[in-house]
């Protein structure tokens, strides 16, 4: 018999899509700033030539990233089209990457902080396509609806918690490419992080303890559910 590898492939793969998805709306709205007023700091002059190539990738960014959410829901939901739609996520979010890493290490010798969007991108698209090996595929149903309360609340809270720290470090981890005479430009979108990040964390730290506390609910229930069916069965066996 097959081992059912349901929750453990979709689980691994929710995760992993959320959280690309949280840093693809990051890279979207982190561009913003040099798309559409470059001019206004003096290291990202250079790319004033190409603001409208830098303005497409934001906006598209920002659409893979919202689409990246929606996806990220699907999966958990078990849509038939979740898993097809999380790799066309994907490989947009990868491309408006590639991008702009050629043209910032071009125009200023670094594809930083882009790049480590692009390695997240790229695992999260490498365990997608490993799902699809018939080891894994024909152990998994990516079409059916979360049976078990921690089964979707333990990934989407690992999503959710992981990714509010992301956005609450992300002066320290973008800060070093983004220091203009001592200012980290970062500060300028410090409220909607610290918001943005509060809340996602928050809801992810709850979700992962209703999950903890849903799996012994689980268990007991189906525990209940034994002790009944061996005692139902019991009674029609000792029926004349």
């Amino acid at each position: 018999m097959k081992k059912d590898l349901t929750w453990k492939v979709r689980g691994t793969g929710i995760a992993l899509m959320g959280l690309t998805a949280v840093f693809t709306v990051l890279g979207g709205v982190g561009t913003v700033c040099v798309a559409w007023g470059a001019e206004k700091w003096k290291p990202f002059a250079v790319l004033v030539p190409y603001k409208p190539i830098y303005q497409w990738a934001a906006v598209v960014t920002l659409i893979a990233g919202v689409a990246g959410i929606i996806v990220t829901y699907a999966l958990l939901r078990g849509e038939r089209w979740s898993y097809v739609g999380a790799l066309f996520i994907l490989l947009v979010g990868f491309g408006t990457a590639a991008v702009k890493m050629y043209y910032s290490n071009m125009l200023r010798g670094s594809t930083a902080p882009t790049n480590f969007r692009a390695y997240v991108t790229v695992l999260t698209l490498v365990v997608f396509l490993l799902m699809r090996l018939p080891w894994f595929w024909n152990r998994t149903d990516f079409t059916s609806p979360p049976t078990r309360f921690g089964s979707w609340a333990t990934p989407a809270g690992m999503s959710l918690f992981t990714g509010g720290l992301v956005a609450l470090l992300t002066p320290v981890w973008v800060g070093p490419t983004h220091v203009v005479d001592g200012v980290n430009l970062v500060n300028v979108i410090r409220v909607p992080l610290l918001v943005g990040g509060v809340t996602m964390a928050a809801t992810g730290a709850v979700l992962l303890v209703l999950a903890g506390f849903g799996r012994p609910l689980s268990l007991a229930r189906s525990a209940r559910s034994r002790v009944a069916g061996a005692a139902s069965a019991a009674a029609r066996g000792t029926r004349p």
